[in-house]
C-alpha cells in the first residue's frame, strides 16, 4: 500500500505510537465524534447513520468536530464497523436504539457463498478523508477505523446485536468450515476498506473488536486471531496500528500477538497489569487507555484523581520496561449523555500531565 500521506512524526500521537517521546501527553477518545456534541446532533438531523458515513462533507465535518472543540491530538474517522459491508452490497442498516441489523442472517454455506466481498475503493470515504486532512494541523493525526472480523461475523450470523452470541459460537464450533469461509470473506472486505483509507492518507489505524471479549482465549487464538493478524499485517511498516476490544482483559496476551504497535485497554484492567500481560506474550507495546467513561460524570476532582492514577500506572509500566509508551483514552467510548465541557476539561487535565 502506498499513498501521498503526510509526514508528521512530531505529532504527539504518532510520536507515542512509534516509541518516541511526544511533546505532550497525547489523548483522543473513542466516540469523541458523536451524540455528546450538540453540533453532531444538529449535523445529523434527519440523516441516517450509514447515510452520514457515505457523505464526504458530512463525515469530514463530524470527524473534525471534537478536534475543534476539545483540542484532542487525533481525529478518528467517523464511520461504523458495518460500513464496508454496506459498501460491498450487504443488506444492512443501523436501527436507532438497536444497532446494525441485517436484512438476512448468514447461517449456511450457501449464505456465505452468496455474501458479497468489497472489491473497489469506497470513493465517498476517500473524498471525506481528503477534506479532513485539509483541516487538520501537522500536530493532529487522523486515525482510520475498521471493525475486526469476529465482530462483523457476529452481526452477520446473529442478524443483529446479540447478548450472548450463541448462534455465532455454535457456527464456529459445529461448522468450522463455514465459519472460516465466512471469516475469509469478511477479512478480504475489511482489508479492501482499510486500503481505501490508507491510500487516502490516514496517519494511523485502529482495529476494533467489539465482541471479542465474549470468547475464551483458546477460541480467540484458533478462530479469530489469524484473521485480525492478517488485516494488521497489510499495513505493517506503513502506519502505526492500534488494536482494541471491549472486555478483553483476559485476551490481552493473544490479541497483542496480532501485530499492532499499540494495545488498547478497557477500564477493567489497570494499565500496569495490562502491560505485564502484554509484555509476557509479545514484548513491550504502547498502551492506550483507560479512563472509565463514567468518570466524566463525576466532577473535576474525581476526573483529576483518576487521570493521575492512570498516568502513574502507565509511567510505572514504562519505567519497568513492560510498556514503550502511552496514549491516553477512555476504556471504551464517550457516552451519549456526557457533558462536552467535561470532555474538554479532561483533555486539558491530561495535557497538563
Amino acid at each position: 500500500m502506498t499513498s501521498p500521506r503526510r509526514t508528521i512524526p512530531d505529532a504527539p500521537l504518532i510520536a507515542a505510537a512509534t516509541g518516541s517521546v511526544p511533546s505532550r501527553q497525547p489523548v483522543w477518545f473513542m466516540r469523541q465524534a458523536g451524540r455528546s456534541l450538540p453540533e453532531y446532533r444538529k449535523a445529523r438531523e434527519g440523516i441516517g447513520m450509514l447515510d452520514a458515513c457515505f457523505r464526504p462533507d458530512l463525515l469530514a465535518d463530524i470527524t473534525c468536530q471534537p478536534v475543534r472543540r476539545h483540542d484532542v491530538d487525533a481525529a478518528i474517522l467517523f464511520s461504523d464497523i458495518v460500513v464496508p459491508l454496506k459498501a460491498a452490497g450487504v443488506d444492512v442498516d443501523i436501527v436507532p436504539g438497536r444497532g446494525p441489523v441485517m436484512g438476512k442472517a448468514v447461517t449456511t454455506k450457501s449464505d456465505v457463498d452468496n455474501l458479497p466481498v468489497l472489491d473497489h475503493e469506497v470513493s465517498h470515504v476517500a473524498e471525506g478523508i481528503g477534506i479532513i486532512l485539509e483541516e487538520l494541523q501537522p500536530a493532529q493525526a487522523l486515525i482510520g477505523f475498521v471493525g475486526a472480523p469476529f465482530t462483523l461475523a457476529s452481526y452477520l450470523v446473529e442478524g443483529g446485536p446479540s447478548k450472548n452470541h450463541c448462534a455465532t459460537k455454535a457456527l464456529m464450533h459445529a461448522e468450522p468450515e463455514i465459519w472460516h469461509a465466512l471469516m475469509r470473506k469478511i477479512t478480504d472486505t475489511v482489508i479492501r476498506f482499510l486500503r481505501t483509507q490508507v491510500d487516502a492518507g490516514i496517519d494511523c489505524m485502529q482495529l476494533f473488536d467489539s465482541w471479542a471479549g465474549y470468547l475464551t482465549a483458546a477460541d480467540y487464538r484458533r478462530h479469530v486471531l489469524p484473521y485480525s493478524a492478517e488485516i494488521l499485517a497489510t499495513v505493517d511498516g506503513v502506519i502505526p496500528r492500534i488494536h482494541f476490544g471491549v472486555t478483553t482483559g483476559e485476551l490481552l496476551a493473544p490479541m497483542s500477538t496480532a501485530g499492532a504497535e499499540v494495545m488498547g485497554v478497557d477500564w477493567r484492567v489497570p494499565l500496569d497489569q495490562a502491560a505485564r500481560r502484554i509484555f509476557d506474550a509479545s514484548g513491550a507495546k504502547v498502551l492506550q487507555g483507560n479512563l472509565d467513561p463514567a468518570m466524566l460524570f463525576a466532577g473535576e476532582q474525581v476526573m483529576e484523581e483518576e487521570i493521575g492514577r492512570i498516568h502513574r500506572e502507565a509511567a510505572s509500566a514504562m519505567a519497568n520496561g513492560t510498556a514503550s509508551g502511552h496514549i491516553f483514552n477512555l476504556g471504551h467510548g464517550v457516552l451519549p449523555d456526557t457533558d462536552p465541557d467535561a470532555v474538554t476539561r479532561a483533555v486539558e487535565l491530561i495535557h497538563e500531565l
